[in-house]
């Protein structure tokens, strides 16, 4: 049996949480792949807690000051070294970019323990980044867009693998009555126009664009409603300011557009089936897992063309791609889908083939186990010869 430690730096869920999230799941339901997990990160969160339902033990382990403000490397690495030795991994796995740079670094320490992460960002960083994520063994990129940005970085091609973010579509069929549901909640007619947008609140998302999509939407229809479900995580005063203004130039939508600030929710499957069509602006986005449980749960999508959403969606047959930065495109198609519900229903319907096709769940947890079999059992061989040699010597 393997044991394989998941490292998380914070206790929030978002995309890259849910997608581990549900890797674990279903490899936890298949004891017969020989693993069993632990994780090392924080015990207080809604992250902890989904961990927590899925009876996976937690390792305490905190990287930042009681100001919440993010270890030096020198203070983090032991920490990190000793909950690992703690739980008794043979791998441990960085669920996140920052993540991974800390294990690359901590390998160097020669622990007992081989060390996998995940690409879950396309962003641009610097050779010290780049040398510490190089001496991990294995990178699993969420894309061929985010690995091939990495390896024009200076990313060690050979130690970069793909794969998809993977999905269980049953958990993203919500009953029909969630519709009326949801809608009654938040006083939404049966028969009006619902856009939903789910995401953290932040630039790279691109809100200020769907704030101009907005305001050109009430320019010309009345009795449209935004949904708009995330959080704002970052502190600091620019962000802060950057939701403020977002949430200003939608108010100035009303009352031809209503927008319904929603803040975390843990019913995103319910508010897909109350909505009509899921509205991505992101300006990057390296698999956009969002885009994911929009189609599995056959909504409509438009979505900006950038980083690994093309490999997702084909455009014009499981959704539409525009330009990212472009409110005129991203607004003009969501009239087309608006106007004509019979392409908003094909594409919906479109979305949900193809995800069942291509980004099944059991599909990307399978391969991310044999990634870390593949590697412990390498270490296992290196270990060995390392024996032989020494006693030859």
């Amino acid at each position: 049996m393997h044991r394989v430690a998941i490292l998380i730096e914070y206790p929030t869920v978002n995309g890259g949480e849910n997608s581990i999230l549900a890797g674990l799941r279903y490899l936890l339901a298949c004891p017969k792949l020989g693993f069993e997990f632990c994780v090392l990160g924080p015990t207080e969160g809604p992250m902890p807690e989904r961990i927590s339902e899925l009876g996976i033990p937690i390792e305490p382990l905190t990287l930042f000051d009681k100001a919440g403000i993010r270890l030096p490397r020198e203070l983090a690495i032991p920490r990190l070294l000793a909950a690992a030795k703690t739980s008794g991994a043979d791998l441990v796995h960085g669920n996140s970019l920052a993540m991974g740079r800390l294990l690359g670094a901590a390998s160097r320490e020669s622990p007992t323990f081989v060390t996998t992460s995940h690409l879950r960002d396309i962003m641009k960083l610097s050779r010290a980044a780049i040398t510490d994520l190089n001496a991990n063994r294995r990178l699993i990129a969420v894309s061929q867009a985010t690995l091939q940005f990495h390896i024009r970085q200076g990313l060690d091609q050979s130690s970069g693998t793909v794969i998809l973010n993977g999905i269980d579509s049953d958990r993203f069929t919500a009953e029909c009555s969630t519709r009326a549901k949801i809608r009654n909640e938040l006083g939404i007619a049966e028969d009006a126009i619902v856009l939903l947008t789910v995401g953290q609140i932040g630039i790279r998302k691109g809100l200020d664009t769907l704030a101009e999509v907005g305001q050109t939407l009430a320019q010309t229809r009345t009795g449209l409603h935004w949904l708009l479900a995330g959080e704002r995580f970052s502190q600091k005063a620019e962000s802060v300011e950057f939701e403020t203004e977002i949430l200003k130039r939608f108010m100035v939508c009303e009352p031809a557009l209503r927008l319904h600030r929603l803040g975390y929710r843990r019913d995103v499957p319910d508010l897909m089936r109350a909505s009509d069509v899921l509205v991505h602006g992101a300006r990057q986005e390296p698999l956009g897992r969002v885009l994911l449980e929009a189609a599995a749960s056959e909504l409509a999508i438009v979505a900006t063309d950038v980083g690994g959403t093309g490999e997702i969606i084909v455009d014009g047959e499981s959704g539409l791609l525009v330009p990212a930065d472009a409110p005129g495109k991203m607004a003009a198609a969501i009239d087309r889908l608006i106007d004509d519900g019979r392409f908003r229903r094909q594409l919906a319907s479109g979305g949900h083939c193809r995800i069942q096709g291509n980004f099944g769940i059991a599909k990307s947890a399978e391969a991310l186990a044999e990634v870390w079999r593949s590697v412990i059992i390498s270490a296992e061989q290196d270990r060995l010869m390392n024996d032989d040699q020494d006693r030859k010597e």
